[in-house]
């Protein structure tokens, strides 16, 4: 179809692409609305809907996304320190919420990651620096384009709430229109 390279260009996850009515009454004489003014509306209010859920999903997954950057972070400049490390080193880590330990770290060639889904794997420190700048520039990227598609949603939901109101106001002219003219 011509509206999907279009379509494409413009979203990163296949949204789906709010179409503004223009002409209402050409609009409301298409084939698909024969239905009546309150179908219209519905399965307008289905796609606004369809829309609010695209919408909390891309959020929440935003929200990890930005929250995940400065872990990598935090974990890249770890490594930093630990690279050049040349003795012991004391420090404190945290053990739980408010608690933490004392500890020795002695110079070190490892490190172990946690990979997600209770699983750690120890590598090397030039490894495990390659993978999670490699994590980094991916969630950079991945961020970028939820921002991108919540900004597309966004306007495809106004679009839509446009596009009811429009349809909503037609139907109000369309009653006056006819209760005049039958009185």
């Amino acid at each position: 179809m011509e509206g999907d390279g279009l379509t494409a260009s413009k979203t990163f996850s296949g949204i789906p692409e709010a179409v503004f009515v223009d002409n209402v009454d050409e609009f409301m004489n298409l084939p698909e609305n024969s239905g009546g003014v309150d179908k219209v509306l519905r399965r307008l209010d289905e796609q606004h809907a369809k829309y609010k859920f695209m919408e909390s999903t891309l959020a929440t997954k935003r929200r990890r996304l930005r929250q995940q950057i400065p872990d990598l972070s935090r974990s890249l400049e770890m490594i930093e320190k630990l690279k050049a490390q040349k003795e012991d080193m004391e420090t404190q880590f945290l053990l739980s919420d408010q608690v933490f330990l004392k500890a020795n770290i002695k110079p070190t060639e490892t490190v172990f990651l946690w990979l997600g889904a209770n699983v750690m794997l120890e590598y090397s420190l030039e490894d495990a620096e390659n993978l999670l700048t490699t994590n980094m520039a991916t969630a950079k990227k991945n961020l970028s384009c939820v921002e991108h598609d919540l900004d597309f949603l966004r306007d495809q939901w106004t679009t839509i709430e446009v596009n009811m109101a429009r349809v909503y106001n037609w139907d109000i002219k369309k009653r006056q229109a006819a209760k005049a003219s039958s009185q």
